[in-house]
C-alpha cells in the first residue's frame, strides 16, 4: 500500500511528510524545495490486542505504546502542483508520474490562504482554498485523460472491430494507474456499446470515475492554527460535503514529534495531550503552549494522525489482522504478537494465510479464532483486530 501527498508548493506537504515520518526532508517557504519525490514510512494508529491479553506486545515492526500500535505503511511525497501541471508546466508530467503507484492521495491544502495558486506565498486570506480543491482534481482528471485518449480513435476501431470488452481493455491500459477491470465497468455504464462514439465531454467523464475509484482523496486542511483558517474550514466542508476534509496542523505535529524524540515531552501522536518530561527552554515552553492552546485544545489532535489513519481504514477500508496462537502469543523467539497485517475489509482467513506467506496459504487445513477459541474455516470473513491462528498440514 501507497499513500501518496499531493499539493500546490509551500502548502505544508513537506511538513506534514516529516511529520508523519520524521524523515530528514527539505522543508522551505518557496515553490519546488520538493523535486525528486520523497518516500518514507508512516504509521496507522490502532487499538492494540495486547490490551485484549493483558500483555505487552513487542512489534517486529512499528511499534506499541499505552497500548496504541503503530502498524507501518509507506508514504510518497511529490513536488508541488501548478495549473497546467498535466500540460507539463511545472515538469507536472514527473510528478504526477511520481504517483502513478498509489493507492489514496492526500491533498494537502493552506486552509489559512496565505499561499495563492503558483505556490507563493501571500497575505493571510488573499487567497481562496477552495480553488485548491478544484485545480487539483482538475490536474488528476486531465491526467487521466491524457492517458486514456493516447491513441484512443485507433484503439476505439479496434475495440469494435474485435467486439473486445472494452472495461477489460481500459483497465489493462490504466494498469499503471492502478485501474481494475471492476473500476472500468462500473465507470463505462451508461455510454455507447461502441466506444468510437464517446465525446470528449464522456471521455472526460469516465476519466474522472476512474481517478475517483483508483486514486480516492482525503483532504489535509492544513494551517489551521492561522488567523481566517477556521472559518475557511467550515466554507469548505459546506461546499464539499461529499469530501474528506480534516483539520490539520502538520507543523504542531512535526513539533510535538521532535519533542518527544528528544524526550522533553512525552507525547502519544493523535492524541489530544502531551506531557512535559524534561528541561525546557522558555521559548519551547512558549511554543508548547501555543500548540496546546490554538490546536489541541480546539480539535483534540493535530489532525496528521487522523489523516492518515483515515486514509487507510475507511477510505481504502482495511483491517488489522494479528496472527497468534491459542495457546501460545509468542513466536519462536518469544516475542508477542509480533506481527499485524493490513489487509482490504471481507479478507478471508485463507487470504490471511497467503498474505502471511505462500506456504502457509497453499497448506491451510482451518484457522482458530484466538479470542473466541472459535474454529473458523477458509472462506470465514475477518474483522478488524482479530487474532487469528492458522492450522497447516
Amino acid at each position: 500500500m501507497i499513500i501518496g501527498i499531493v499539493g500546490k508548493a509551500n502548502v505544508g506537504k513537506s511538513s506534514f511528510f516529516k511529520a508523519a515520518t520524521l524523515a530528514d526532508v527539505e522543508i522551505a517557504n518557496y515553490p519546488f524545495a520538493t523535486i525528486k519525490p520523497n518516500s518514507g514510512v508512516g504509521y496507522i494508529k490502532i487499538k492494540c490486542v495486547d490490551v485484549d491479553f493483558k500483555v505487552q506486545c513487542n512489534p517486529r515492526e512499528g511499534y506499541c505504546v499505552e497500548g496504541n500500535r503503530f502498524v507501518p505503511i509507506q508514504l510518497i511525497d511529490v513536488a508541488g502542483l501548478v495549473p497546467g501541471a498535466h500540460e507539463g508546466k511545472g515538469m507536472g508530467n514527473q510528478f504526477l508520474s511520481d504517483l502513478n503507484q498509489a493507492d489514496v492521495l492526500i491533498h494537502v491544502i493552506d486552509v489559512s490562504g496565505s499561499t495563492n495558486e503558483g505556490g507563493e506565498p501571500v497575505e493571510i486570506g488573499s487567497h481562496d482554498p477552495t480553488q485548491d480543491i478544484i485545480f487539483l482534481e482538475k490536474e488528476l482528471d486531465h491526467w487521466y485523460l491524457e492517458i486514456l485518449k493516447k491513441g484512443w480513435n485507433k484503439f476505439a476501431r479496434t475495440l469494435q472491430q474485435t467486439k473486445a470488452d472494452p472495461a477489460l481493455a481500459i483497465s489493462k491500459q490504466l494498469s499503471g494507474l492502478r485501474v481494475t477491470e471492476d473500476m472500468a465497468k462500473d465507470a463505462i455504464k451508461g455510454l455507447s456499446e461502441n466506444p468510437e462514439y464517446w465525446k470528449e465531454e464522456e471521455l472526460l467523464g469516465l476519466a474522472t470515475k476512474l481517478r475517483e475509484r483508483s486514486k480516492p482523496l482525503i483532504i489535509a486542511a492544513n494551517k489551521i492554527d492561522l488567523p481566517g483558517a477556521e472559518e475557511n474550514f467550515k466554507k469548505l466542508k459546506e461546499q464539499f460535503k461529499d469530501h474528506h476534509i480534516i483539520p490539520c496542523s502538520a507543523a504542531s505535529e512535526l513539533a510535538l514529534r521532535e519533542a518527544a524524540k528528544k524526550e522533553i515531552i512525552s507525547y502519544v501522536p493523535g492524541e489530544e495531550k502531551f506531557a512535559v518530561k524534561g528541561e525546557v527552554t522558555e521559548q519551547q515552553e512558549k511554543g508548547l503552549e501555543v500548540i496546546k492552546k490554538n490546536v489541541l485544545e480546539k480539535h483534540k489532535t493535530t489532525g496528521v494522525q487522523d489523516v492518515l489513519n483515515k486514509a487507510v481504514l475507511d477510505i481504502l477500508n482495511y483491517i488489522a489482522v494479528f496472527p497468534g496462537g491459542v495457546n501460545k502469543l509468542e513466536d519462536k523467539d518469544g516475542n508477542v504478537i509480533p506481527d499485524c497485517f493490513l489487509l482490504p475489509s471481507g479478507s478471508t482467513a485463507l487470504q490471511f494465510a497467503f498474505r502471511i506467506h505462500q506456504d502457509i496459504g497453499n497448506k491451510f487445513v482451518k484457522a482458530i479464532d484466538v479470542k473466541t477459541k472459535q474454529v473458523i474455516g477458509k472462506e470465514h470473513v475477518l474483522k478488524h483486530r482479530d487474532v487469528v491462528e492458522i492450522k497447516t498440514s
